[in-house]
């Protein structure tokens, strides 16, 4: 199923290919985002990287907040997969955003065994763990990379001081401000409560009008739209504030849900959406609904 990171995630992948090369040491001249184009056969995959250079290879990323049994078994079928496609041998990293997302699979190489026993084929993968790197790395790496500074072994104290450097550096040497502002505030959610998040990155949408809050809102409408299957504007915009809601508020109780599919006008629901980030909960957002 789709994470609410996940858009935001290969939007980073695209924004600095190369920088993603840097951070993980690997050799390489240039680099560019691909498609994978495994849609029909492997739908989550996330984006791949081509590195060019004497020894060409593809550098697949992944992105896991939960643990699941048969990730790294998932991950074996999208690496052969992009091999067999591109023709390239294909590196595998993946990147754990928080404990919850450790255990027994990701602490060795995933092996497929005979009857007896007997392994015929082994999957040499990465992992990082976000929480044993250095801050320092990330808030001195690539501006694509620095979302997840503050998922990074950082004290919860030193939070605001990690943001104070992310801002200043965004600041200064430009970019695509919305997709990183947005990338730290859905890869923040997953580890900190959204209260928390929220008193931390006040000061960066302090204005509903501001070019951060409306590329926040915008790239959850796109979001939104991809997990609604693009249904219609109604349903994007519905899909938006499950999205966003959920973060923030929690899982929706039946009635919320009702009262959510109860509205079919598209304006109604994006006058909620532009709410998302004003008020404190479910019921709060649909007062007088």
């Amino acid at each position: 199923m789709p994470k609410a990171y996940d858009s935001v995630t290969k939007h980073l992948l695209e924004l600095e290919p190369e920088r993603w090369v840097e951070l993980l040491e690997l050799s390489g001249d240039e680099a560019e985002a691909v498609d994978s184009d495994l849609s029909t056969i492997a739908p989550q995959a996330d984006k791949v990287i081509k590195v060019k250079g004497e020894r060409p290879y593809i550098l697949h990323i992944e992105f896991q907040s939960s643990y699941e049994p048969d990730m790294a078994e998932r991950f074996m079928v999208y690496n052969t997969l992009i091999g067999y496609r591109t023709k390239l041998p294909v590196r595998t990293v993946v990147f754990l955003l928080r404990r919850k997302a450790d255990g027994t699979v990701m602490k060795r190489p995933f092996q497929k065994r005979y009857e007896n026993g007997e392994p015929y084929h082994t999957f040499q993968f990465r992992v990082v763990r976000l929480w044993e790197e250095p801050v320092e790395r990330y808030l001195e790496g690539g501006l694509s990379t620095i979302p997840l500074a503050p998922l990074c072994a950082v004290k919860p104290k030193d939070l605001p001081a990690v943001l104070h450097r992310m801002k200043e550096r965004i600041d200064a040497e430009g970019g695509d401000e919305g997709t990183l502002w947005m990338a730290t505030y859905l890869l923040m959610g997953v580890r900190h409560k959204s209260s928390v998040v929220d008193r931390l990155l006040k000061g960066v949408r302090k204005m509903k009008d501001s070019k951060t809050y409306q590329a926040i809102i915008e790239e959850g409408r796109v979001e939104g739209v991809a997990i609604g299957e693009a249904r219609g504007e109604a349903r994007g915009e519905r899909n938006l504030i499950l999205l966003i809601g959920g973060k923030r508020f929690g899982e929706p109780s039946t009635a919320t849900l009702a009262q959510l599919e109860a509205i079919a006008i598209p304006a109604e629901l994006e006058r909620l959406a532009a709410r998302l980030l004003e008020v404190e909960s479910w019921s709060e957002l649909l007062k007088g609904v």
